[in-house]
């Protein structure tokens, strides 16, 4: 580049930076060699190369030039700049402002005779035009354009027009006519002269697919044209193409796959300034959070979807983020803030003249109401939405207003009428086979025959309600999903705990009553567990006929579902023709599959992804419990807490408490504890009375979850599963007035009893050296001390410390070692638990890291600061660092509950690991330890935290 032209790039630049006409003009008179009509034609051809990759840069370029042109007086200048500040106004979402533009410049075209020009503009001005409805005038562009184009045989320009002209049709849902004009333009255009333009086309061709139902067809159109955008450098285009494809996967299901596709779309997006997929993104992934119980991260992402089409002009995208805001305020428990966004969202709805979004607000705003006790309001509201989804025909609408009309007469005491909904709503369900239906239907009728007084009528439909559950279950990948999708859905294992537990001289109802709670718990970390045998992909050799079928229908059901729900929300006038033909085409398809599901074997189901999670059975509990031990669970139905008492021949099941009262005594418990985080000096002035009030807090607790059961409890050895916020409960140092519960029996826990049946089965090496980590800091000097002090205890041991204790040497030693020793600081997430994690000497170690090890070990031990804390998360899914290492292979876990005494740690594990290396089973090292340790640290702040999880 020669220096001139070095010297005018820099002024160029220069302008491009002034972001106002005037500052902009002025420049110009400061430098009037700028001044001249060629550079205006270099910079709009530059705007369209700037297009594919940056909007905001191309803008300020379109800016510049009009402003040049504006100086120069010269009309087809001002033309050119106008047609490129509107086609950069087109990429950025303006849609009303670019066809003003596109108009001016057309006119200015016209009236210099430049008729090529006009009809680039007007072909130009059509995607503009549709997008703002007006077909008529798209329509008209497009005649006018084509006999330009024509008369000049043009046949690249008729290509490009093609283009513009089948998107009209798609509009108007004539697909078959614009699949003609996209695959016409694509044998029109040339492929290195118009990358653009065979990106577009396929996009479109693949969008064509989606609507005539023809999934290969669109996921492979869509994957060769990001595939052409990536070879020929077109960002944008390649971002657009991620989003379609992410799109394909939520229309079919594939809620993890559409997530993380969703996401690093997103950020994409925002880096190149693609502000319509950025904000396309955070709608759709705020619907796929909303779907998932993600109340707070469906909030922010609605939020800023509806920011971003606020300022993009898009009245029904900014409706509907508005609508997903206000369904995550009532999913959190803010009724007046969801009510006032609902009807701001109905306004909006109204304005842009759709006709269902406001009925299916009405039912919204009916359930808020119904929360809040309002069950006038709420009454009035499901009628409206009733009669409005019926008109519409829409049938799974219909059966949701007609469930909450149930629930709301229900709780009015007219069981009458409640029936009358409820029985309507289960007649309309042959026809849809949707599973939540099937649940909620179910769940409903069973609370009607439960106030009815009908138990075995209610136990029926809670057990069908169950089964429907499961099917939903197992229809979601990705172990986090699946944790906050069964939030608010544990009611139906309550209930059938409940009437098991009525029949109170039948033991078969014990039995079945335990196998119900083992069902509700943790049951996403059984998933991890028992790992069944992943699906295989669809063209993966080995699997049969009947295995891909089974994939596919469920696949194309997912797809028919959804399109069928698009088409009934869609901001354009609803089409009943299109409707009923996609409901047919999946009664069609259901049909198939359930003739296919009674020919498959069990092997086939799970090889199609069918195999459902399950619970461990009774009798293999039973036969993995160890000699003299019995397994004490606890379960709340509602606010009462019952509690098993599991043996190899006996199972009691007996009411103890309210969950009320233990929700009180633990947070005074909690709060003595936390007053071990002041400064010493007052620790040591008030010792005594910690002590006192901390042992009459275990005291209470005790007579509250240990009493009532206490005459059961004949063993040695008592692993304590926990429910609910009975997971933060010391069980083993309550007190009973003597004794804590850890001098009567050694005591261990467990998430669930499927889970210490299946650690009790773990076989993990017990011949290779300890792996010793010590990451000291000024927090916790003492750990030096106790690494090296357990290196000499557990010989043969290797003992890295700072550095050296990283992750690769976890990764690399953790397998072949019999027991890991960890001594740090632990962090805690209590905001999101998933990303839980303990400090190494490089890095920190998540709870998703761990999920990519492999640690087969005996025993590790995270000897730090509230290791062993959990969020207790949906279906008593515990969430944190305990969860990562049982899922690396774990045997045996020792964590802590709480922040723990540096000296008193030290005292402890060397006490355990001494007791262990004995020849003392885990338990037992553990208690002796605990009681040795009492004498010296009488508080239980101090010897109380440390627990044992898994095999005993």
């Amino acid at each position: 580049m020669t220096q001139s032209l070095q010297d005018e790039e820099q002024l160029l630049e220069k302008l491009f930076a002034h972001s106002d006409e005037a500052r902009r003009t002025a420049f110009l008179i400061r430098h009037p060699s700028l001044i001249r009509p060629e550079l205006v034609l270099q910079l709009t051809d530059r705007v369209r190369e700037q297009l594919r990759v940056d909007v905001p840069n191309a803008l300020r370029m379109a800016d510049a030039a009009l402003t040049l042109a504006n100086r120069l007086h010269d009309p087809v200048a001002q033309a050119r700049a106008l047609r490129a500040k509107a086609n950069g106004l087109y990429a950025k979402g303006e849609h009303a402002s670019a066809a003003d533009l596109h108009e001016q410049a057309a006119a200015l075209f016209e009236s210099a005779g430049q008729s090529h020009e006009v009809a680039r503009t007007l072909s130009s001005s059509i995607q503009p035009l549709l997008l703002k409805g007006e077909y008529n005038r798209a329509f008209a562009a497009g005649e006018r354009a084509r006999k330009i184009f024509a008369a000049e045989g043009d046949a690249w320009r008729l290509a490009r027009l093609e283009i513009n002209i089948g998107n009209i049709y798609y509009r108007q849902d004539r697909f078959s006519e614009a699949l003609a004009c996209y695959q016409n333009a694509y044998l029109g255009l040339p492929e290195e002269r118009d990358p653009e333009g065979v990106a577009a086309v396929l996009s479109n061709m693949a969008t064509c697919y989606i609507s005539l139902n023809a999934f290969p067809k669109a996921l492979d159109s869509y994957q060769k044209a990001r595939q052409f955008c990536q070879s020929h450098g077109m960002p944008m285009l390649v971002t657009q193409a991620d989003y379609n494809i992410a799109y394909l996967y939520y229309l079919r299901g594939e809620y993890s796959r559409a997530i993380e596709m969703l996401r690093a779309t997103r950020v994409n997006a925002g880096k190149i300034g693609d502000a319509y997929h950025h904000a396309l993104c955070n709608l759709d992934l705020a619907e796929l959070y909303l779907e998932l119980n993600l109340s707070s991260e469906a909030a922010d992402l609605a939020q800023q979807g509806y920011s971003g089409f606020r300022k993009l002009e898009m009245g029904y995208e900014s409706a509907k983020c508005l609508a997903f805001s206000a369904m995550a305020a009532a999913q959190q428990g803010h009724a007046f803030e969801g009510l006032k966004l609902f009807s701001q969202s109905r306004e909006m709805f109204i304005t842009e003249k759709n006709q269902a979004w406001p009925s299916l607000i009405d039912l919204y705003r009916g359930l808020v109401f119904f929360k809040e006790g309002r069950l006038f309001e709420a009454r009035r509201n499901c009628r409206d939405a009733l009669a409005s989804f019926e008109a519409l025909h829409m049938s799974g609408k219909t059966v949701l207003a007609q469930l909450l009309l149930a629930r709301i007469a229900l709780q009015n005491g007219d069981a009458d009428e409640a029936f009358h909904y409820a029985d309507a709503a289960l007649a309309s369900l042959p026809e849809l086979d949707f599973p939540v239906l099937t649940y909620q239907t179910n769940l409903v009728l069973g609370n009607i025959h439960t106030a009815r007084g009908r138990r075995d009528l209610a136990f029926s439909c809670y057990q069908t309600a169950c089964q429907a559950l499961e099917r939903l279950r197992g229809n979601i990948r990705g172990e986090e999903l699946k944790i906050s999708f069964v939030k608010n859905r544990l009611e139906v294992y309550e209930n059938l705990v409940e009437l098991c537990l009525l029949q109170e001289s039948n033991t078969k109802a014990s039995e079945e009553a335990f196998a119900y709670v083992e069902q509700a718990k943790s049951r996403s970390l059984m998933d991890l567990f028992v790992k069944p045998a992943p699906a295989l992909s669809a063209n993966e050799p080995g699997q049969s006929e009947l295995v891909r079928s089974i994939r596919e229908l469920r696949e194309e059901l997912n797809w028919y579902y959804n399109l069928i729900e698009r088409e009934q929300l869609q901001p354009e006038q609803r089409s009943p023709e299109r409707v009923a033909s996609l409901q047919q085409q999946a009664r069609h398809r259901e049909k198939e599959l359930m003739r296919a599901l009674q020919e498959a074997t069990e092997t086939d189901a799970t090889q199609a992804g069918l195999q459902m999670p399950s619970h461990v059975p009774l009798e293999q509990i039973r036969a993995n419990l160890p000699a003299d031990t019995l397994l004490l669970e606890y379960f709340r139905v509602r606010d009462r807490i019952v509690a098993c008492v599991l043996g190899r021949e006996t199972l009691q099941i007996v009411p103890v408490t309210l969950e009320s009262r233990v929700a009180s005594r633990l947070r005074l418990l909690q709060f003595q504890l936390s007053k071990f985080r002041l400064n010493p000096p007052y620790v040591q002035t008030f010792h005594e009375s910690l002590l006192q009030v901390s042992q009459a807090h275990l005291k209470e607790l005790y007579d509250e979850l240990i009493a009532p059961v206490a005459p059961n409890l004949r063993a040695s050895h008592v692993v304590i599963v926990p429910h609910g916020s009975l997971h933060y409960v010391p069980f083993h140092a309550l007190f009973d007035g003597s004794r804590h519960l850890i001098d009567r029996f050694t005591v261990s826990y467990s998430p669930s009893a499927s889970i210490f049946s299946l650690c009790q089965q773990r076989v993990a090496d017990s011949s290779g050296p300890a792996l010793i980590f010590g990451i000291p800091d000024r927090q916790a000097p003492a750990i030096l001390g106790e690494v090296q002090g357990l290196q000499s205890v557990l010989q043969p041991a290797e003992l890295f410390v700072g550095e050296k204790a990283s992750q690769e040497t976890l990764r690399r030693q953790g397998p072949q070692s019999r027991l890991i020793h960890i001594a740090t600081h632990g962090r805690f997430r209590q905001d999101n638990p998933m990303f839980s994690a303990i400090r190494l000497g490089d890095s920190y170690l998540s709870l998703f890291d761990l999920y990519q090890l492999r640690l087969p070990v005996d025993l590790i031990t995270l000897s730090g600061c509230s290791t062993g804390l959990n969020a207790v998360a949906a279906g008593d899914e515990l969430i944190g660092l305990a969860r990562g290492l049982l899922h690396a292979g774990a045997q045996s876990l020792v964590l802590s509950l709480w922040d723990v005494h540096d000296e008193s740690t030290a005292v402890f594990m060397t006490s355990f690991y001494r007791l262990l290396q004995a020849g003392k089973s885990k338990a037992a090292a553990l208690q002796a330890s605990i009681q040795q340790m009492r004498s010296q640290y009488p508080h239980c702040y101090q010897w109380a935290p440390f627990i044992l999880v898994g095999k005993v």
